[in-house]
């Protein structure tokens, strides 16, 4: 055998018929099925040369694949899983999902079976768990469900697919009025940092009519994890949803890993036939986290250090949301869109754009105005509409977005005191309804806003400032 790579035989064939613990308690059809499930073969190599986080390992079968699973044993009895990126001079190019501590040249490296799916079960509901589906909260073991599924599912086929559903109420008053949204829909929320998109997330996690949230933390501060679980989502929000959590400190497979069971776990919801509301936070991050193992493993940087496979990757992770097959269930997905420099036309927030049904952009300026959630509502786009409101919601709609627009284009004169009241008799109505247009989008964390209720405010306002001006 060579001394650096290996197959070795599993002895657990021979004996496993015969096992003690057996004691006439499981059925023998069942005992055939967990004998066929161990591998005969257990592929093994040894580390040939360590470069920053990229581990070289050479293997003497031609048996992995790029995404294979590999668990390497540091010299400390560590156990440190990789995954393989690529191949150079017939070795497999592999990323680490923790911290290489341990680990030096000709440590064994074995090859793992089935690492490329998850169990779950509905008893994943009201926990938190890791990229690997591990607990994360301090309770009990996770309970593992007896379907596999796929990290790195495909969608449904264009062509099977349902239309989107009915109306969706999120609970955000700005959003139900001037970007509805719709079951099956697909949202971007596009915000410089400390504007606001993760308090409005939290809003839409609460307030949302769904019968399960998946919630993927992808990249999060770790302080604001618990913040965000206990008092954003709350025990009652929390029992319906779950939770994936990795933190920016961990390695960019981690990262991108916890986005994949994101979107699976929601899958293996919408398979059951229920309505799915799958948040993320931050596609950005995910995107890094790509572009991070697209360089490490010789990709070429193009448009700002972002390597190909990011932008093929997005469409395949935010594809996987939206409406099922006809007769199924739905995931209904609002994705942040972190955008650096405040630049919404960056590569990522350029290239989300064009694969999402509609996007929220959250302005810095209205931020600092006090107002929130800051929704530029000139600048936000709902694809779903008009189709989806009635005829009389949609002129109210129409008439506010014209009103603020008016006054937007006029804004510098208003405030430089150049322009002259009853020049403009519809830029005076503007005028007179912009305070009240600003109060109605304001909305504190804690306040619910029904889908009914937002419509009929904002026709009140908007009478009210017809009203003024017959007066």
């Amino acid at each position: 055998m060579h001394p650096t790579h290996g197959v070795m035989i599993n002895a657990s064939l021979k004996g496993a018929a015969h096992s003690p613990r057996s004691n006439g308690r499981i059925s023998v059809s069942a005992l055939l099925d967990s004998l066929r499930a161990v591998p005969e073969w257990t592929v093994f190599g040894r580390v040939t040369a360590i470069q920053g986080l990229m581990v070289e390992v050479s293997f003497g079968l031609p048996s992995l694949a790029v995404g294979a699973r590999v668990i390497i044993d540091g010299m400390q009895g560590e156990h440190v899983p990789c995954e393989v990126v690529g191949f150079r001079n017939g070795r497999a190019l592999c990323l680490p999902f923790k911290a290489l501590d341990g680990i030096r040249m000709g440590c064994r490296a074995t090859m793992e079976e089935g690492a490329q799916f998850v169990f779950p079960s509905n008893g994943w509901l009201g926990r938190v768990v890791d990229g690997f589906g591990r607990p994360l909260d301090g309770g009990r073991p996770i309970p593992q469900g007896e379907v596999p599924c796929a990290l790195r599912a495909l969608p449904p086929p264009a062509h099977s697919r349902s239309r989107v559903g009915e109306r969706l109420d999120l609970g955000v008053r700005v959003i139900n009025s001037f970007a509805t949204c719709c079951r099956g829909q697909r949202m971007g929320i596009f915000a410089g940092s400390g504007v606001g998109k993760s308090v409005l997330l939290s809003m839409m996690a609460r307030y949302t009519e769904a019968d399960v949230i998946i919630i993927g933390l992808i990249g999060e501060r770790g302080r604001e994890v618990k913040e965000f679980l206990e008092e954003d989502l709350g025990p009652e929000g929390l029992k319906r949803a779950v939770c994936v959590v990795s933190t920016s400190d961990e390695p960019a497979l981690m990262r991108r890993q916890a986005a994949y069971l994101t979107l699976t776990l929601a899958e293996y919801f919408r398979d059951q036939g229920l309505n799915v509301l799958c948040l993320m936070d931050s596609v950005t991050r995910f995107a890094m986290a790509q572009r991070e193992i697209g360089l490490s493993s010789g990709e070429p940087p193009a448009a700002k250090g972002y390597t190909p496979t990011v932008f093929s990757e997005l469409p395949r992770l935010l594809e996987r949301a939206g409406p099922g097959e006809e007769g199924g269930g739905s995931i209904t997905g609002l994705f942040t869109v972190l955008v650096e420099g405040d630049d919404h036309n960056e590569p990522i927030a350029d290239a989300v754009r064009g694969i999402l049904d509609g996007h929220i952009v959250l302005d810095r300026r209205i931020a600092e105005r006090g107002r929130f959630p800051a929704v530029n509502v000139l600048r936000s786009v709902s694809r779903t509409m008009p189709a989806c409101n009635p005829p009389e919601q949609q002129e109210l709609i129409t008439e506010a977005r014209r009103s603020m627009a008016l006054y937007d284009d006029m804004a510098e004169l208003i405030r430089l005191g150049a322009y002259k009241a009853g020049t403009d008799p519809e830029l005076d109505k503007a005028i007179r309804l912009q305070p009240a247009l600003e109060a109605f989008m304001a909305q504190g964390r804690t306040e619910p806003a029904s889908l009914g209720t937002s419509f009929a405010d904002l026709a009140s306002v908007l009478k009210s400032g017809q009203g003024e001006g017959r007066r």
